[in-house]
């Protein structure tokens, strides 16, 4: 059996992969492991048994699996605070602002709604390191006394969860966002009950797809499915877009024309307004091995460094809290505010790039033109086991091959997903048609492998 926790928590398909048994012991782990070192992995935390806040985004096994993930909590003897339907990075926040020593966040992000995953947050809304991880997954087959009589959990509501993470991206948005017309998709996720943000900072905010019925989440629609968003704009005359996931982690955006607006280039546009203001600390920016060389390029010309992690927001984020930095981020619309948020905020950098477009003046467009994107294409390929495939001989020679026939004028990347039994192939060259070509090859020698 491969590692239990990937690199966003614990996911599958949810009732088969993901179990409420499964949920269960992993919540009931948890608190046993917490109750013994702190959530950073000092080994000094306290002995007595945490307070943990539970939220979830709104696909419908989420209520199967929050009673599950509660009734484990409680029977470890935590007390356990029901923050309900609330992005992953409200979760988050809400975890540091109510002093709680774990957060629990019930979402599988984009994936479709039959998926579902289990994200822990540590102490201060921190994600969990690695070893922690691995000392949750190793006792949870271990015998453990049951707390009894009043040493079991009290189980508590958070009324105004909603209202104290709204109040809180009002305050982190460093411009009024007066005059501007955005179309906000929700993805029919969890942003549909926090969206009044934007009119609360001022925007004149069209929300679309906000009307959860527990199995819409990401259908069509969000950050995987632009088209509704880009259709809106065009329909309204609207300013510019913005489209969040299932648990608004995320954030894209289409300019006042339709065209999209990708997290390399939203993280120019941040890092180029820090600079300005003074924030941006070492005038450095961290992003994955994914982002386009057309993002390295203008930091470049702009004299900003570029710091590159692997792929995944956990590794963005511990390259940022390692160096002290301001800024990160990933291509997939994952942008890290470190003063603001403790996770990748898709309101958070929304509001925070209309606030550029209202301090400034100028167009998304235009503030998007920074970054000149190399043309790029991913190509998903599933397969059965994903790590094999990626190390399979004949797939080694077709990538030196690739990378031979690029000669320094594009990249190619493989990589085995975290979240799901796929390779990601992407490619990087001078002319789309050339890029599509030998993503295509390379997808084929995947699947053959």
């Amino acid at each position: 059996m491969g590692r239990l926790f990937g690199t966003d928590g614990v996911r599958g398909v949810a009732n088969a992969e993901l179990t409420p048994e499964l949920a269960m012991a992993v919540a009931a782990a948890a608190v046993r492991v917490l109750g013994s070192r702190d959530a950073a992995g000092s080994g000094s935390g306290s002995s007595s048994a945490p307070t943990v806040v539970v939220g979830r985004d709104p696909r419908a096994s989420g209520e199967m699996l929050e009673a599950a993930v509660v009734a484990g909590l409680a029977s470890a003897g935590a007390t356990v605070v029901r923050a309900g339907v609330l992005p992953t990075p409200g979760v988050a926040f809400l975890t540091a602002d109510t002093g709680a020593d774990l957060g629990v966040m019930l979402s599988a992000s984009h994936n479709p709604m039959e998926d579902n995953g289990i994200k822990l947050f540590a102490a201060g809304g921190h994600k969990l390191p690695d070893e922690v991880e691995d000392q949750i997954e190793a006792e949870l087959d271990r015998p453990w006394p049951r707390p009894v009589g009043p040493r079991v959990g009290r189980v508590h509501d958070l009324v105004d969860g909603p209202e104290r993470y709204v109040t809180h991206l009002v305050k982190a948005t460093p411009h009024r966002l007066d005059g501007l017309t955005v179309v906000v998709d929700c993805a029919n996720g969890a942003a549909s009950r926090v969206a009044d943000a934007y009119r609360r900072a001022g925007a004149n905010a069209i929300v679309i797809n906000a009307s959860p019925d527990g199995i819409n989440i990401n259908h069509e629609c969000g950050s995987t499915h632009l088209e509704a968003v880009r259709a809106a704009v065009l329909a309204y005359g609207a300013d510019l877009g913005l489209a969040h996931d299932g648990d608004a982690d995320r954030c894209l955006a289409v300019d006042a024309t339709g065209e999209v607006v990708d997290g390399d280039q939203i993280m120019a546009i941040l890092a180029l307004a820090m600079r300005e203001a003074g924030t941006l600390t070492h005038d450095t920016l961290v992003a994955t091995v994914m982002s386009n060389l057309g993002l390295r390029l203008a930091m470049q010309r702009e004299g900003i460094a570029l710091l590159e992690t692997a792929v995944g927001d956990r590794y963005v984020l511990e390259a940022l809290r390692e160096k002290g930095l301001a800024l990160g981020g990933e291509q997939s619309g994952h942008v890290i505010l470190p003063a603001y948020a403790t996770t990748g905020d898709g309101l958070l950098t929304g509001l925070n790039i209309m606030a550029r477009m209202a301090a400034t003046g100028r167009p998304l467009a235009d503030l998007a033109a920074v970054v000149t994107k190399l043309p790029q294409v991913m190509i998903n390929v599933r397969v059965a086991d994903r790590h094999a495939a990626v190390q399979a001989s004949t797939v080694v020679e077709a990538v030196a091959g690739a990378e031979q026939e690029l000669a320094g004028a594009g990249r190619v990347l493989l990589r085995p997903s975290g979240t799901e039994p796929l390779v990601r192939v992407m490619v990087e060259a001078s002319t789309v048609e050339q890029a599509r070509a030998v993503a295509e090859r390379l997808a084929e020698a995947v699947r053959t492998a």
